[in-house]
Order: C-alpha cells, then sequence, then structure tokens
C-alpha cells in the first residue's frame, strides 16, 4: 500500500449512481464514487453502530439491501471489497459474519470502530502512526544490524524502482517492505506489531475511494524514505525520527486533501 494516497484508478463498474450533489453552496457536484464503495462504508458503520464483534452475524445481503436501500449486486460486490480487506467473512450455507482473524485487527479496541473515510479517524491513525513509527526509526538507528540495514535499503530501492518505472504494486510492495524493515530494526516487537496493525488500517482507507496510480506526492515519498534510511545508516536517532514526522505528516496532508475532495468536492 502507498503511504501518499493515489487517485485515478477505477475499480470494477458494477456500481449503483454515485452520492448526490454536494450541498456546498457553489452547485458542484461530488466526484463520481461507485456505489459499492458507499455501501461498503455503510456496512462498516453498520457494525461500529451495532458493537457487532468478531464471529457475530451479519444480515443477509438481501436484508443489508433493504436496509441500506440498494441493490443486492451492489451489496454483494461491497463484500467482496470488505472481504479482501479482513473486515468480513462470508461462510456458504451460513452467511455473512464479522472477521475473526487477525485482518480485523484486534477488533474490540480498533478495527471494530474504525472508518475508512471519516477524516477524523484518519487523523487518529496517522497520529498514532507518527508516535510509533518515530519511535521505531529513532531505535533502529541505534540498533539495525548490517542485515536489517540492507533490508530497510533494498525496500527503499524498490520503492524507487516502482515510481520510476510507473509500476504502483512494485512501489506499494517496496512501502510495506520499508516500514516494516524499519519496525523491525528496532527490536521491539511491541512497535513491530503496533505499526503493521496501523498499517493494515490504513490499508482500508487506500482501498476505498484511493485509488492505485501515483499522485504527485509518490515523489516525495521516495525522497522521505531515503531521508530516513539515510539517518538511520549513519547512525542519527533524532534526525531518523524528524525524517519518518516529515513523510507522516506530508502523507497524512495528501490524505486529507484526498478524502475531502472525494467525499466534499
Amino acid at each position: 500500500m502507498n503511504d501518499t494516497p493515489v487517485t485515478g484508478a477505477a475499480l470494477p463498474e458494477q456500481a449503483a449512481p454515485a452520492a448526490p450533489p454536494a450541498a456546498n453552496g457553489a452547485g458542484e457536484q461530488r466526484d463520481y464514487r461507485p456505489g459499492y464503495e458507499i455501501v461498503a462504508e455503510q456496512i462498516l458503520e453498520f457494525i461500529a453502530e451495532s458493537r457487532l464483534e468478531a464471529g457475530d452475524r451479519l444480515p443477509t445481503e438481501n436484508d443489508l439491501a433493504q436496509t441500506l436501500n440498494t441493490s443486492r449486486a451492489v451489496v454483494r460486490e461491497a463484500v467482496k471489497i470488505l472481504s479482501a480487506l479482513g473486515r468480513v467473512r462470508a461462510h456458504k450455507g451460513r452467511g455473512l459474519f464479522v472477521a475473526d482473524d487477525e485482518g480485523m485487527l484486534l477488533t474490540s479496541r480498533w478495527g471494530g470502530f474504525f472508518r475508512p473515510v471519516d477524516l477524523d479517524h484518519v487523523l487518529m491513525l496517522f497520529e498514532f502512526r507518527r508516535v510509533q513509527e518515530m519511535s521505531a526509526s529513532s531505535l533502529a538507528a541505534t540498533r539495525a544490524t548490517p542485515a536489517e540495514l540492507r533490508t530497510i535499503e533494498i525496500a527503499m530501492q524498490q520503492c524507487r524502482h516502482g515510481f520510476e518505472h510507473d509500476q504502483v504494486d512494485v512501489f506499494n510492495q517496496g512501502d510495506d517492505d520499508f516500514h516494516g524493515a524499519v519496525a523491525a530494526a528496532s527490536h521491539n516487537t511491541f512497535l513491530v506489531s503496533a505499526v503493521r496493525d496501523a498499517r493494515r488500517l490504513q490499508r482500508q482507507s487506500s482501498a476505498l475511494g484511493i485509488h492505485d496510480t501515483f499522485s504527485t506526492g509518490t515523489r516525495l515519498a521516495v525522497e522521505e524514505h531515503e531521508a530516513i534510511y539515510r539517518a538511520i545508516r549513519d547512525g542519527r536517532p533524532d534526525e531518523a525520527a524528524e525524517a519518518t514526522a516529515v513523510h507522516l505528516d506530508r502523507t497524512l496532508e495528501d490524505y486529507r486533501r484526498e478524502i475531502q475532495r472525494r467525499l466534499f468536492g
């Protein structure tokens, strides 16, 4: 998953009409959003508001379609998205359930209430990531082994390669590997877990409404990764933490602008 929000790519065309025009006083319409994206968000809201927990049964696709005033086909596409994200599970002959594996991300604490396109939730998630990843990079600057430094460097180079060759999947994999490798180099199991889980939540924000093409911020992400790597390599913990803060603060602003653009025009 690209840390920087990405725009422009289309999801499959099986969708209901987009959200109605935004009441922004200028008569402008919101950007088109496929119906199954909107319904996927509504199902997550239903899970949170109903206080459903891992393993709880969800209404049937027909019931969800009636409740959400949409078609079963759109609900089915929304369920496919949520299944891919690890938020729900469909068991043939049994129905839909709130996911009960690690994809649900500690449901009782985070995954059960996190709303991927709620700007306040995204802001809180980035605040959390900032604290965890600044600490991880600072510790990595004093604890990373030569092998761990090499792993961070390879991930950094993969991000650059993906960006320069317009290979989004390559960049995204390198991005995940980079942040995971920095956390691993902290030699703190709790930080490794926190960084991994927070990034999984952020991946849900990317999957719902922010699509997989490069944005203008991707080049900056490549440069910021290199700054973090150099500080860790040179054993400068304060600079590593500051470079991480710069990276996440800039990424948050990109997310904020993109979510506001998608939701409010």
